[in-house]
């Protein structure tokens, strides 16, 4: 059993829209799927619009949620979708450190662009895209649905490779952005 980090405040709250514990198609690998509540961009055609509204929803501490996670030593990692995350980023980044903690690879949805997210300048949004293995960013846009994507649903979406695109703007690329690529190498036809 892993042990959560006591010197974080564990009593932080997430509004949810609900959990998938055992998700194949939201990330790379057995996923534990996060679903936020509350989302300012209300995209036409949105796959959860239950998600929007910031009062739905219920709550669940940081704790509840990490020990769920724990409880399930099969899965790979944990993906922030929604709603829209970076709403609710203090109590995701106190989660991501502890699923970063039990070794576990974590992924986020955001109707955020990278760079409007970074656009932001706020310690704590910049500390959760630090943790990010994959981000999938970009509101959805109906007119550009294309199902043969890979853990996106319209073409402006982009899947990217966190851990490389911060390699490369480090190494002097400060604008670059890595597509995630994955082990397989296949493209699907429909």
């Amino acid at each position: 059993m892993v042990e959560m980090d006591k010197s974080k405040d564990k009593s932080k709250i997430i509004r949810m829209c609900g959990i998938e514990p055992e998700s194949i198609v939201d990330g790379p690998g057995f996923r534990y799927v996060i679903f936020v509540q509350g989302c300012p961009h209300h995209c036409h055609g949105c796959h959860n619009p239950e998600s929007w509204a910031f009062d739905g929803g219920y709550d669940m501490t940081v704790n509840e949620i990490f020990e769920d996670i724990c409880g399930r030593p099969w899965l790979r990692g944990v993906t922030f979708s929604g709603g829209e995350p970076f709403e609710q980023v203090p109590a995701l980044l106190d989660l991501a450190k502890n699923i970063k903690g039990a070794g576990l690879t974590l992924m986020s949805y955001s109707g955020y662009t990278l760079e409007e997210l970074e656009a932001r300048h706020d310690k704590e949004t910049d500390e959760l895209l630090e943790m990010l293995d994959i981000l999938v960013d970009g509101r959805y846009d109906e007119k550009l649905r294309n199902l043969t994507l890979v853990y996106c649903g319209s073409e402006n979406q982009r899947v990217i490779d966190m851990k490389k695109t911060r390699i490369a703007r480090r190494e002097g690329d400060h604008g670059m952005v890595i597509p995630y690529k994955s082990g397989f190498d296949f493209e699907i036809k429909i």
